[in-house]
Formats: C-alpha cells, structure tokens, sequence
C-alpha cells in the first residue's frame, strides 16, 4: 500500500507541475480577457474565497482530510449506518474485512474530542510539512501512516488475544 500510495503521489506531483506551467502560459495569453468576463456575485462566495485563498497549500490540503473524517464521524451518527461503519471503519484482525478497514479506520473517530484534538494537531504542522514535502507526498504518508499503525494494531492484538475493534489510525 506505501508504495502505491508514494508512486502515486510521485505522477499525481508530476502531473500538478506540468498542468501548473502549463495553466502559467495559457493565463499569460488569456489575460486581456479577464476585463472582458462578467464579475461573479455574493458576498458569501466571496467571504469563502477569501478565507480559501488566504490559507497555506498545507492548510487547504489538511482542510480535505479534515471534511473527510468530519463525514465519517457524522456517519457514525446515522442509527442506520452502524453496522456498515462496524464493519469496514474500525479495525479488527478476527473481522472478514481485513484490508479496507485498515484505510478506512485512519479516518474515523468515534468522540468529538479525539477528532476534534487529533484534527487541531494535524492543522497545526500542515503549512510545515506540506511546504517540505509536497501535498502529494504528505496525503501519501498520511494515508501510509495509518494504514501501518493499523496494521501494528493487528499485530499487537493478535500477540495479547485481544480482538476488540479499535478505529483511528
């Protein structure tokens, strides 16, 4: 999965370079026509744009993985998404799902607390590490890091007998 995940960062970078240098060189031809498009309206998609704008690379890329894990949580919430959640969202070595949970599980809290706190450290070291490695580089070792601490879960359960579900990375 780490390879995968690095691989695919490694194109998905390469990819966002060529389209960058490219989009440099067609705005560089289409700039006589931003005074010719109408201007868009609503002060709320301003306000979103301007806070959106205003935020680091490393903000922005943290702010989806943030949205995903505050979806996740809310599907906790539904009564009638219990048992899909039980299933693929936490980890268990005894369970028929082995491998998806490991993924899945990085992105699921069951306390608004442990969410909350684990989400505030996670914005707090963004704009560092993203500038560092990448965006793509750091969703690759995100999503490395929590399928590899999952799998050391399994591990440590397996060696102790103890096959109780767990979710988070």
């Amino acid at each position: 999965f780490t390879g995968s995940a690095f691989g695919s960062a490694a194109i998905w970078q390469y990819e966002s370079l060529k389209s960058r240098v490219q989009t440099y060189f067609e705005e560089a031809r289409a700039d006589w026509m931003d005074k010719m498009r109408p201007q868009k309206r609503g002060d709320l998609r301003k306000q979103v744009n301007s806070w959106w704008n205003n935020l680091t690379e490393g903000q922005r890329t943290v702010t989806g993985i943030i949205a995903a894990n505050v979806f996740v949580f809310c599907l906790w919430r539904l009564p009638g998404m219990r048992r899909i959640m039980f299933t693929y969202f936490t980890s268990n070595p005894s369970s028929r799902a082995l491998c998806s949970p490991m993924l899945l599980s990085t992105f699921s809290h069951f306390s608004l607390f442990h969410m909350a706190a684990n989400m505030y450290v996670l914005w707090s070291f963004s704009s560092s590490i993203v500038s560092l490695l990448g965006c793509e580089q750091f969703i690759a070792v995100y999503l490395s890091a929590g399928v590899i601490s999952t799998f050391v879960s399994y591990v440590a359960k397996m060696a102790t007998g103890r096959f109780e579900p767990s979710l988070g990375a």
